[in-house]
C-alpha cells in the first residue's frame, strides 16, 4: 500500500451523498467523485485515519487492495489465492470478509465469502503452515469483497464497526435514528450551530446530540474506542494520536440554545442518558412538554424532527400530521422547520406545502425529508418586506 496516494471508498446513505462530499474536501480529500451510496476520493494515511475520525456522513471506509476479473469459481479462488495477503494481515490475526454481490455468475454471497476464507486460510498454510483465525465477532482485519458481473474488488475495511456507532448511545426507543442519517439531515437542513436548535419530538435524543456535536466542530468518532485500521501493519500510532489532537483543538464554544421535548417520561430518560454519556448536559436541554401546546420560545430558530410514523408506533396518522401543521402555523412564525416521514399521504395533512422534499431512507424505509417555512402573514407580504 502506497501510503502517500491511497484511493478511498466511504460508503453513505442514499440521498447523503453528496453532503459526504462536501465534507471530504473539507477535511482535504483529493479527486473527490460522487457515487451511488457513496464517494471515492485520494489521500494518506493520516487522512484515511481523519475521516475515520471525523467524517459525520461516513458509513464505513474502504481501501481497494485488489482487483480482477473472474468468469467461475475457480478462476476466483485462483486469483485470491494467488494474492499477497500477508502484505495486510499476520498469520496470528483474526479475520472476516462481508461481502456484496451482484452478478450472474456469483449467485450467493454466502458462498463466495466461504470461497475467500479459503483461499486466504490455504494461502497462510501453504506459507507458513500455519492459519489464521477467522472471527465474525471481532476480528483484527475486516476485509470487504465486491463482486459485480465479473469484476472482483478486495478492500480492507479501515473502520471495523460501522461509524454509526458513535459510542454514546447507551439507551434506544423504539424506533431511534441512525446516527448518520440524523447527521446527513442536519446538515441537509443547514444547521451549522449558529442560532438555536429544537427538536420537538425528540426520542432518545439522537437529533439533539449530533446537533451538539455539529454547533461545537466535535470530531463524529470523539468515543469510539477502536478502529480496523489500529490493526494493520503499518499503523501509525503517533500519526493517529496527531490527528486526534489536531481535532480535538479545533472545538469551538456554542452560544445558542439546543432543546428537545417529549410527551413520553421514558423517552425523556433514554435521550437523558444518552446525552450524559455523551457529555453534553450543559448544551443540550430536554424537557417534558407536548409540542402542540407548545409556542416558539428561540429565535432565531430551526426546527428538525423524526414524528413518529404508523410504521413503528401507532398513531391517528392523519389527525397527528394535521396538528402538525396548526402548531407550525399558529405557534412558530418566521420558523425553518423540517420533518422525515414515509408516511406521504398523511404529510398532506400538515396543510403546508414543502418548500422542498428530499428522498432518503430511514432502514429499508423509503421517506422524504420535508422543509416548511412559515412567515408571519402570507409568502407575499413576507416577500414585499425583504
Amino acid at each position: 500500500m502506497d501510503i502517500d496516494n491511497i484511493q478511498i471508498q466511504i460508503k453513505t446513505f442514499f440521498g447523503l451523498e453528496q453532503i459526504l462530499s462536501e465534507e471530504i474536501k473539507k477535511l482535504g480529500g483529493r479527486k473527490v467523485e460522487v457515487k451511488n451510496r457513496a464517494v471515492n476520493c485520494e489521500g494518506d494515511l493520516g487522512f484515511l485515519y481523519k475521516i475515520n475520525y471525523s467524517a459525520r456522513t461516513a458509513l464505513k471506509i474502504l481501501v481497494p487492495i485488489h482487483e480482477f476479473k473472474a468468469f467461475n469459481q475457480h478462476q476466483f479462488y485462483d486469483r485470491l489465492f494467488k494474492f499477497n495477503w500477508e502484505e495486510f494481515m499476520h498469520v496470528e490475526q483474526s479475520f472476516a470478509i462481508d461481502a456484496t454481490v451482484n452478478s450472474e455468475t456469483f449467485k450467493h454471497s454466502q458462498f463466495v465469502t466461504l470461497k475467500m476464507k479459503d483461499a486466504i486460510v490455504d494461502y497462510f498454510q501453504e506459507k507458513f503452515k500455519r492459519r489464521p483465525n477467522v472471527e465474525t465477532k471481532n476480528p483484527d482485519i475486516k476485509f470487504h469483497l465486491h463482486i459485480d458481473r465479473e469484476l472482483v474488488t478486495i478492500s480492507l475495511d479501515s473502520s471495523g464497526d460501522p461509524l454509526f456507532k458513535r459510542g454514546y448511545r447507551r439507551e434506544q426507543g423504539e424506533a431511534p435514528i441512525n446516527e448518520v442519517l440524523a447527521s446527513g439531515m442536519l446538515q441537509l437542513a443547514g444547521w451549522d450551530g449558529k442560532g438555536n436548535f429544537l427538536d420537538p419530538m425528540c426520542g432518545s435524543g439522537t437529533l439533539l446530540i449530533e446537533a451538539a456535536m455539529i454547533a461545537m466542530d466535535l470530531p463524529a468518532q470523539l468515543f469510539r474506542k477502536r478502529f480496523a485500521f489500529q490493526n494493520w501493519k503499518n499503523y501509525d500510532a503517533d500519526l493517529f494520536a496527531k490527528i486526534k489532537e489536531f481535532r480535538v483543538n479545533r472545538i469551538k464554544e456554542f452560544t445558542g440554545k439546543i432543546v428537545g421535548y417529549d410527551i413520553d417520561a421514558r423517552m425523556l430518560n433514554a435521550a437523558r442518558t444518552n446525552i450524559e454519556a455523551a457529555e453534553m448536559e450543559d448544551v443540550i436541554e430536554v424537557k417534558k412538554q407536548n409540542f402542540f401546546d407548545s409556542k416558539k420560545e428561540l429565535f432565531p430558530l430551526l426546527m428538525v424532527f423524526n414524528p413518529p410514523y404508523d410504521e413503528r408506533i401507532s398513531i391517528n396518522d392523519d389527525d397527528f400530521y394535521k396538528k402538525i401543521g396548526d402548531t407550525f402555523k399558529t405557534h412558530y412564525p418566521n420558523t425553518l422547520a423540517w420533518l422525515i416521514s414515509s408516511d406521504l399521504e398523511a404529510v398532506k395533512k400538515i396543510g403546508l406545502r414543502p418548500s422542498r422534499k428530499i428522498k432518503l431512507f430511514n432502514g429499508k424505509l423509503e421517506t422524504r425529508f420535508l422543509q416548511y417555512e412559515m412567515y408571519e402573514g402570507t409568502k407575499k407580504v413576507h416577500k414585499l418586506e425583504n
